[in-house]
């Protein structure tokens, strides 16, 4: 797992900033490892890592509906309303159906606990816009059942401990 900080891609090959690999050691970059989802360069919060193709499906597929939990800071005060349209769905430009937040929380005037089950194109930012409002900061603050440790600093990634994996475990067998 990876604390990934703002101004990094999700790319081994980065286009506009450096890439999340080059916070990695070296022998994970070489061994092929892959991040599992993606996180836009200013998005902040939980990545992980592996080598195995059916966990990175497993935590990608949009039919497992593991949910991803981020906080978003957004420009707007938020109120109820802008909730329970996320909750009910809310139409993006190229999505033939409502999308709708599995949790919203407000946790302060401008702070809002999102919680969603799919990997689309910037779909945190789109979905609050669509409810009237723009996100300036996004934190991803867990997958699954996996939260980020508070102790994980920025930039600095870490293997797996056995409680952790078991906590993916049962997500994943939940998920499938």
């Amino acid at each position: 797992m990876l604390n990934k900080p703002v101004g990094y891609e999700c790319s081994h090959h980065p286009s506009h900033y450096p890439s999340v690999y080059s916070l990695l050691p070296r022998p994970l970059v070489i061994r092929g490892v892959q991040s599992v989802g993606r996180l836009d360069a200013d998005t902040t919060g939980l990545l992980l890592f592996s080598d195995d193709g059916q966990f990175i499906h497993t935590y990608t597929s949009p039919k497992k509906k593991v949910p991803k939990v981020y906080e978003a800071r957004v420009k707007h005060p938020l109120d109820e309303a802008q909730c329970s349209a996320l909750l009910q769905g809310v139409q993006l430009h190229d999505e033939p159906l409502p999308v709708a937040a599995r949790r919203c929380d407000i946790l302060a005037e401008c702070l809002l606990e999102m919680t969603v089950t799919e990997g689309k194109y910037h779909l945190v930012k789109r979905m609050i816009a669509a409810a009237g409002n723009r996100v300036e900061g996004l934190h991803r603050r867990a997958i699954g059942n996996l939260s980020l440790p508070a102790d994980l600093p920025e930039g600095q990634w870490r293997w797996l401990g056995p409680e952790e994996l078991a906590a993916l475990a049962g997500q994943g067998e939940a998920a499938g």
